[in-house]
């Protein structure tokens, strides 16, 4: 976006790009030091700068990492049984004997599960290969911006990724949002490669394409339709700047559909010609059905609100029976307004949900800047010819912040705020195009005020932001932000980056560093903080401890719970105020130690106890398995000692609960007499 002085109101990209093959005059062996020296117009700090974006962002998400034990209980049980039992792995079974699954695809836990397998179940095993994710996810960022905007624009996109608070929480947590965002981040850059592919290679493109489809079929497997969301956005870059023929052009799209089709056609299939009674029964669902899950609760009914299966998203409360969504009946409860879900589940739909106190502090510090920087590169753009390597990026990259960012922000069913997450490429790409081809062209005054307003605007905004979040946490931190950040701006108005500085061609390079330190310290400082905290539950939060009071969330536990999920601990098994049942559990001696409604409390007493526990009715007790039939089977066949009552949704007439985990409960009540163990109820089904 460097302005031409023909044109002072247009910024545009001179079409010079580097051949996909880069740095081919150079020997192997100079390769090897490639991250440290400089490429050709590059400054001499840029490589080293680069080597500490990727040592500061291993830290980040590395330092402490087991802090959060074992972070989301729910989903850390599906490691736990993907461990020791390969089908369990393959289907993301809660339990190792196979009883139900959660409520997701499961290729978000192969990976820990392998390496759980490998090394032993435990938090680190759990937790490290988000943390690696993450930070593949912020190299490969660098290199799709690097590619189409050179390095220091790489550089700033990284860091604002790797820095922004959303993403230093999940990538340091064990939802499977840390995969969800890798496949998309690769996806994309697979893109930008095809983009690249010039008209001597006539069949690179396609397996560029081929790829870019692959990753985000595999995206799909970890979170259904949200991993097709950035398609759009994927197909328009390509359609407008690749370098072929529009008959080369569909060749290629169709080329990434089959990419597309392929993992997720084959794990259908797989599901399907799988015994039923041989593959836990998928959770989420009244049907025992793959694509009931993707069409049901977990697909359309995400956005329009709708009662889509059994079971609501983990940190909901679905209430089918009432006539109520999965967000209505949780906000509720959290004191929000029916259709609005609490800020936990999002908040009030429209255009500003992105800012509110739910979504605000994970992910809206740099959204000012992004949205500007977008409109101002689309304008200066506009005349640009069709191939324009920064155009094609601003398409792409602003095509999935508006789609994503649209759909969350009107959606009306189930959704948390850390979903953002998937966000953070976008904007970080947006900041490190629109900063560094902004200040190309800042001689020409509309330039100078794109880029003045830009930062003025952050400043203010996470000023506010601060304040509304955490008043009493670091004040100095926002007056310094806010004041520096503010001046900066007007020094930029005013000219003064063409003052002189000694050692230095102008005050321009004192004035950009001052930009991006000031701009970055609210999000930054949030970020760092939310590293220090353990996080726990089904809805965790980011930034310092004393913001959960603050923001109308539950805080970095998640929902103000005890760790493992929402409700009294001592409903639950596994925490330490109940280790009389834990220990119960560890003596139990049969298939199922116990069985109890709603995942979390069958999480929580597995992980605790290291048995088995049948989860009734899937993550809220709403789930048809097991029947009433089949569970008294399975107790006359002495598969399961204990049935602890109480737990998430569930029975005797509690919102959420299905008809046959009240009737199980209610059978086990008339059947078996009840005692107190370490404050649950239990019943012994053996008696």
């Amino acid at each position: 976006m460097s302005a031409p002085t023909t044109a002072p109101h247009l910024v545009t990209k001179p079409q010079s790009q580097e051949p996909p093959n880069t740095m081919t005059h150079r020997t192997r062996t100079s390769r090897r030091w490639a991250l440290f020296t400089p490429r050709d117009g590059d400054p001499r700090w840029a490589r080293p700068a680069v080597a500490l974006m990727m040592i500061g962002t291993a830290v980040l998400y590395l330092w402490n990492l087991t802090i959060s034990q074992y972070g989301n209980s729910f989903y850390a049980a599906t490691v736990r049984a993907g461990s020791s039992s390969w089908t369990a792995m393959l289907f993301g079974s809660l339990d190792a004997n196979n009883g139900i699954t959660v409520d997701k695809p499961p290729a978000a836990y192969w990976i820990p599960a392998l390496l759980a397998r490998i090394f032993g179940f435990n938090s680190f095993t759990v937790l490290f290969p988000q943390a690696v994710m993450g930070i593949a996810a912020v190299w490969f960022l660098y290199l799709a911006v690097r590619r189409t905007n050179g390095t220091v624009a790489g550089l700033i996109a990284g860091t604002t990724m790797a820095v922004t608070p959303v993403a230093v929480m999940m990538f340091r947590f064990n939802n499977p949002d840390a995969m969800l965002t890798l496949c998309l981040v690769l996806g994309a850059y697979f893109t930008i490669r095809a983009i690249q592919s010039g008209q001597t290679g006539r069949s690179r493109s396609g397996w560029w394409m081929f790829a870019a489809g692959l990753v985000i079929g595999l995206a799909f497997l970890v979170k259904m339709l949200q991993g097709f969301m950035t398609i759009p956005a994927l197909v328009v870059a390509f359609a407008v700047a690749a370098q072929a023929g529009w008959l080369r052009k569909i060749r290629d799209v169709v080329i990434a559909g089959i990419g597309v089709c392929l993992p997720v056609g084959l794990y259908a299939m797989v599901f399907a010609l799988w015994p039923e009674g041989s593959r836990p029964y998928m959770a989420g669902t009244n049907g025992n059905s793959f694509w009931e899950l993707v069409m049901g609760y977990n697909g359309l009914a995400r956005i329009l609100g709708q009662s889509g299966g059994g079971a609501s998203e983990p940190g909901g409360s679905a209430a089918p029976e009432a006539g109520g969504t999965a967000a209505d009946a949780a906000g509720a409860a959290m004191g929000g307004a029916p259709g609005g879900g609490g800020t936990g589940f999002g908040g009030t739909t429209g255009v500003l949900r992105m800012f509110n106190s739910g979504f605000g502090s994970e992910i809206s510090w740099l959204i000012p800047a992004a949205v500007i920087m977008m409109i101002a590169g689309l304008w200066f753009t506009r005349f640009a010819r069709r191939t324009d390597l920064t155009r094609a990026a601003l398409i792409l990259w602003g095509g999935w912040f508006v789609v994503n960012a649209g759909i969350f922000s009107f959606m009306e069913g189930t959704i948390h705020p850390y979903y953002v997450v998937v966000l953070t490429p976008a904007i970080g790409a947006l900041i490190g195009i629109g900063a560094v081809e902004l200040w190309k062209g800042r001689a020409h005054s509309s330039v100078r005020w794109v880029l003045s307003i830009s930062l003025l605007a952050t400043v203010v905004w996470g000023f506010a932001l601060m304040q509304r979040q955490a008043p009493d946490w670091l004040p100095w931190v926002r007056w310094i932000m806010l004041i520096g950040g503010s001046l900066t701006a007007v020094a930029w108005m005013a000219r003064l980056d063409e003052i002189g500085v000694r050692g230095l061609r102008n005050g321009g390079v004192i004035l950009a560093l001052a930009a991006l330190i000031f701009g970055g310290l609210g999000a930054t400082s949030w970020g760092v903080a939310t590293a220090g905290n353990a996080h726990s539950g089904s809805i965790p939060t980011s930034g310092p401890a004393v913001a959960s009071t603050q923001g109308g969330m539950g805080g970095p536990g998640g929902m103000g719970t005890a760790p493992g999920g929402s409700g009294d601990a001592s409903q639950k098994g596994g925490g330490e105020t109940n280790a009389e049942l834990t220990q119960l559990l560890k003596n139990a001696g049969t298939k199922y130690s116990a069985a109890t409604i709603g995942a979390t409390g069958a999480a929580d007493q597995m992980l605790a106890s290291d048995t088995e526990v049948l989860d009734i009715g899937g993550w809220m007790g709403s789930d048809p398995y097991p029947t009433l039939d089949q569970f008294k089977t399975m107790v006359q066949n002495g598969d399961i000692k204990y049935f602890v009552a109480g737990g998430m949704g569930g029975g005797g007439g509690a919102p959420g609960g299905s008809s046959s985990s009240s009737a199980i409960q209610e059978w086990v009540a008339a059947h078996y007499q009840a005692k107190t163990v370490g404050g649950s109820t239990v019943y012994d089904l053996s008696a």
